[in-house]
């Protein structure tokens, strides 16, 4: 697994000369890595660049410089990291009206485990969701969650002999099927894989 220590990040200092030329960089690498799969409801797949990216920014804001600090944020973002096997992104449920979210959260419970991808030719294989800890309620599920998405060798390599693949959700509330990924995001993605 790929794993990010103290020595792979800028100081505070240097990032902050080097911040806008990273900024585009990013910005550029995550176009092709994302997925809608609704208006509302988005994949941001992450990679060990848009993690990177994560920490700097939140030790910029936060201002944190000790090695402690620095190392809660290693911990809190490594395991978003793809580590091979798997993809790993950010489900976001967007919805700029705050009444029409909390309308729309509240049907969506569940939501983040009937999320899926799948290598043609193969079963879906479903997201695993919140591992770090629960973000959701008996009243409604988060706008934000973290998941993985675990394949076997043999999807692995179908997905990068450029197999397509698809996405789709199962939930009662938000039913997608199969959405093809573009030829741009499958080879994004399949970088993923080691």
């Amino acid at each position: 697994m790929t794993t990010l220590t103290k020595n792979d990040l800028l100081s505070l200092e240097e990032y902050s000369g080097r911040r806008q030329e990273f900024k585009a960089k990013v910005i550029a690498h995550k176009r092709p890595r994302q997925l809608s799969l609704t208006k509302n409801a988005r994949l941001y797949f992450e990679d060990e660049m848009t993690i990177r990216y994560q920490i700097q920014e939140m030790l910029r804001i936060e201002k944190v410089f000790e090695a402690e600090g620095i190392q809660d944020e290693l911990d809190a973002y490594n395991p978003l990291i793809p580590d091979g096997k798997n993809l790993k992104a950010t489900f976001m449920l967007e919805y700029e009206d705050a009444e029409l979210r909390k309308a729309e959260l509240a049907k969506l419970i569940g939501v983040e485990d009937k999320v899926w991808l799948q290598v043609e030719g193969f079963d879906k294989v479903y997201a695993i969701a919140d591992e770090d800890l629960d973000r959701e309620n008996d009243e409604k599920t988060s706008s934000v969650h973290f998941v993985r998405f675990e394949f076997t060798d043999e999807m692995v390599a179908a997905f990068k002999e450029k197999q397509a693949v698809l996405a789709g959700c199962d939930h009662e509330h938000m039913r997608v099927e199969g959405l093809r990924l573009s030829a741009e995001t499958a080879a994004s993605l399949s970088e993923d894989f080691a």
